[in-house]
């Protein structure tokens, strides 16, 4: 009897095998990299595998997003990059992950699965074998697809948008965009998540925040050849590293390997002096990207080419239109993709890079349509009376706009071709379009100048790198000695190479790195700005605005310029404790760290102060009549100044702001920990103590005559006093970091209660009941500051 089960089990077995080969011939075929099939009537997709063991890359990636940036879900965002394969198990094909971080690079067999055994590996999906025919196995595909791969329902959690699953009733292929290739195969899927929506965010980007459609494509890729060499990294190159432990290395070497990142480019001729490339690295700019955006894009992106052509390369760097039959996320284009979100936020470079060596198989740049819109804000925030005499008197403006979009073009290239950030190229005149430029507006004839807004062409920084990434090394010449020397050029023309983790707003501290600043000294060009935003605030009209234009809109332009110096504020706040140093190496002659000299950091607080003062920071009462309450319509935004006066417009606020931005940054935590620590080593430097006498006496112990100057004064005060307290109740900090603000609050007690004006004796309330309950303390937030980087003060573009 048992027998007899076993024998109708395995002919049902070998049954519905047969079922599928039957059906196959009905089913729409795709011959590529990976032969599958597509059966319209189940909506399943059938894999054929003909090759088991061997490594293919996969990438799962958005073909279509939510258009929030908050949310960061965006058309074209690219996932990670897996190295996998097929391996079988019983009647199963596992797709498993190797773990590559951990490696032996040796002939050694055994060494080799030692290494492989002593490390996790991930299997990522287990398919049911359908169907096995000469050696090929078929594979149902649908479900590992149909799958939150790129963690959509995790991302809209996290951001507090609600709890969503998806909904396999209302997902499907999209045919349009699956397709094959000899050495790629793409698939596409439209897949709706449903659940109850908790966020606004969410609420604001979709028709029905209970369903959310997103597509979703996966590709399967053949990994490149063998013919790629591996480059060395150096911290000093400006590109970005790779890296992964080698077991197989001599003890007395380091088990960490690093390598950079880079496409794969040659010379055809590798002797000669200017030569083609093999293969030249070619970008395409999606096609749906609207004039005159699209032309400055061009032209911006070409810039590269200056620096192939400098390392000998003819034509080495192209970019294209995307044809129109070619889709964005097919691995054999280089893309950059035009991306809408409902409000301002990120563009970046992202890539797809083989894992085991680094080579850049896919560069893909993802730009946001409304960048250029707030650089024309920007322009007609800062322009004399732009529209007093006809409504369409935009081209300054609009230049200078794109302008800016020709330099992002460039930078987020950069990032695609290999590069990192380089933030103290601004004290290079302008060295790298791998910074963040701020506007570099003048004052000719006392009259605003955009001529010099934006930098036109590749910088001398981004050559060096070029060099070091891509320079063909001929026969006979070490290309460890070629890059090196590459190096040294850099070093004795004087460049400088700062990027993120050294630049970032809070707590960073090194003196030249910088985001969205100018000039080779921070506080001379802090000066400088106010100067400018003086002139600009004198200017600013009712014709800053078009004829017929609701008046609300004044104040929107308005906000860009009232916080104009925000970000050179925030370069010389980094004088202040600030250290100079490089990723130096030894025997590069390069000076590794030293801290600022106490003349310029006390130099430094003078121009910070200016923006803590009335006279400075207030917008002029003449301009106040400019913004009336809102009009219907016209609601405030996180782009807008914020009001604790209801529908008035609040100067105070907006003074207050202003201050509690220069105020966390000039008295961060860290930054005060490092004043201590430096006037431990050197009496004549600045130390804290110095440094909040100094704050006090030009704050709150100074006086206005004039009433709205005075009631400026005192909002700019009393952030003064919650920020000495925050250092005072810190408890990362030293010891004397809280010793010395505590001092300073009980000073300015003492002071206070000589006086019997009520803002003092609140005042002294406050430091009182500070001081009963230290440790429970909590700065109160100021009204928030609106958006000038499209993500707010701690992240990337402007």
């Amino acid at each position: 009897m048992k027998k007899t089960l076993c024998l109708l089990a395995l002919l049902a077995f070998v049954s519905g095998f047969g079922q599928l080969s039957d059906k196959l011939g009905d089913f729409k075929k795709y011959e590529g990299f990976f032969p599958f099939y597509y059966d319209a009537s189940s909506d399943k997709v059938y894999l054929e595998v003909k090759n088991l063991n061997e490594e293919f890359l996969y990438v799962y990636s958005l073909s279509s997003g939510i258009g929030s940036n908050d949310i960061g879900l965006d058309r074209g965002q690219l996932g990670n990059e897996q190295v996998v394969y097929f391996k079988k198990a019983g009647n199963k094909l596992l797709l498993i992950q190797p773990n590559l971080k951990y490696r032996a690079l040796t002939d050694n067999a055994l060494e080799k699965k030692s290494v492989e055994q002593a490390f996790a590996k991930s299997i990522l999906f287990g398919f049911k074998i359908e169907e096995e025919v000469n050696g090929s196995y078929f594979i149902d595909l649908t479900d590992f697809l149909m799958q939150d791969a790129h963690g959509v329902s995790d991302r809209l959690k996290r951001n507090k948008q609600g709890n969503y699953s998806l909904d396999k009733t209302k997902s499907a292929f999209d045919l349009d965009r699956t397709r094959a290739f000899p050495k790629n195969v793409e698939f596409d899927l439209m897949l709706t998540f449903k659940g109850e929506p908790t966020g606004n965010y969410i609420r604001s980007v979709t028709p029905n925040p209970e369903l959310v459609t997103v597509s979703q494509h996966h590709s399967f890729i053949e990994l490149p050849d063998s013919g790629y060499k591996k480059r060395e990294f150096d911290p000093r190159s400006g590109s970005y590293p790779f890296s992964y432990y080698d077991y197989a290395t001599p003890v007395e070497q380091s088990l960490v390997k690093r390598f950079i990142t880079r496409h794969r480019l040659e010379k055809k001729d590798p002797n000669a002096a200017v030569s083609e490339a093999v293969e030249p690295i070619i970008y395409y700019l999606d096609n749906g990207t609207p004039e005159p955006v699209r032309s400055a894009l061009l032209d911006g992106g070409k810039w590269w080419n200056q620096a192939f052509e400098a390392i000998g390369y003819k034509d080495a760097f192209q970019l294209k239109i995307l044809p129109d039959d070619a889709d964005p996320l097919d691995v054999r284009y280089n893309v950059i993709q035009w991306v809408h979100r409902s409000t301002r936020g990120w563009s970046y470079g992202s890539s797809i890079t083989d894992p085991r060596t680094g080579e850049i198989i896919k560069g893909h740049v993802s730009l946001g349509s409304l960048r250029i819109r707030q650089d024309f804000m920007i322009a007609q925030a800062l322009s004399n009376k732009p529209y007093a005499e006809r409504d369409d008197n935009d081209q300054a403006m609009l230049d200078l706009a794109l302008a800016r979009i020709r330099q992002l073009s460039a930078h987020e290239i950069g990032h695609t071709l290999g590069f990192a950030h380089n933030f103290a190229a601004s004290t290079n005149d302008r060295a790298s379009v791998m910074d963040y430029p701020h506007p570099y507006i003048r004052l000719e004839n006392g009259q605003i100048d955009f001529s010099q807004a934006y930098d036109t062409g590749i910088g001398e920084w981004d050559k060096v790198t070029v060099a070091y990434s891509y320079t063909d090394f001929p026969e006979g010449i070490s290309e460890k000695e070629g890059l090196r020397t590459i190096l040294e050029r850099s070093h004795q023309q004087g460049l400088r190479y700062i990027s993120d983790q050294d630049a970032r707003p809070m707590g960073s501290a090194h003196v030249l790195g910088h985001l969205w600043d100018s000039g080779k000294n921070a506080s001379d060009e802090l000066d400088r700005l106010l100067e400018v935003r003086a002139r600009a605030m004198e200017n600013f009209s009712m014709d800053n605005i078009r004829t017929g234009e609701s008046n609300t809109l004044l104040e929107d332009v308005f906000v860009p310029l009232y916080f104009f110096h925000r970000y050179q504020t925030e370069a010389a706040t980094k004088t202040v404790g600030g250290l100079d140093y490089n990723y130096a190496v030894k025997g590069d002659g390069q000076q590794v760290v030293s801290t600022v000299p106490a003349p310029e950091q006390k130099k430094a607080v003078k121009s910070i102060l200016q923006t803590l003062d009335a006279s400075v920071i207030s917008i002029p009462p003449s301009k106040l009549s400019l913004f009336p309450p809102r009009a219907i319509g016209y609601e405030r935004t996180r782009e807008s100044f914020k009001s604790k006066t209801g529908v008035s417009f609040d100067a105070l606020s907006a003074a207050e702001t202003a201050a509690d931005m220069t105020l966390s940054l000039l008295l961060h935590p860290e930054r005060a920990s490092r004043l201590i620590q430096q006037k431990g080593l050197d009496e004549k430097q600045l130390g804290l103590e110095e440094l909040l006498e100094q704050l006090v006496s030009s704050t709150v112990k100074r006086s206005h005559k004039d009433p709205y100057l005075a009631a400026v004064q005192k909002s700019v005060n009393y952030r003064v006093l919650m920020h000495i307290m925050n250092l005072a109740a810190y408890k990362d900090v030293h010891p004397q970091v809280n010793a010395v603000a505590g001092a300073s609050l009980n000073q300015l007690r003492a002071w206070l209660v000589e006086s019997g004006d009520p803002d003092r004796r609140e005042m002294v309330r406050r430091i009182d009941e500070f001081n009963k309950e230290r440790d429970d303390f909590e700065v109160i937030a100021s009204p928030q500051i609106p958006d000038g980087s499209p993500i707010g003060m701690a992240c990337t573009q402007f």
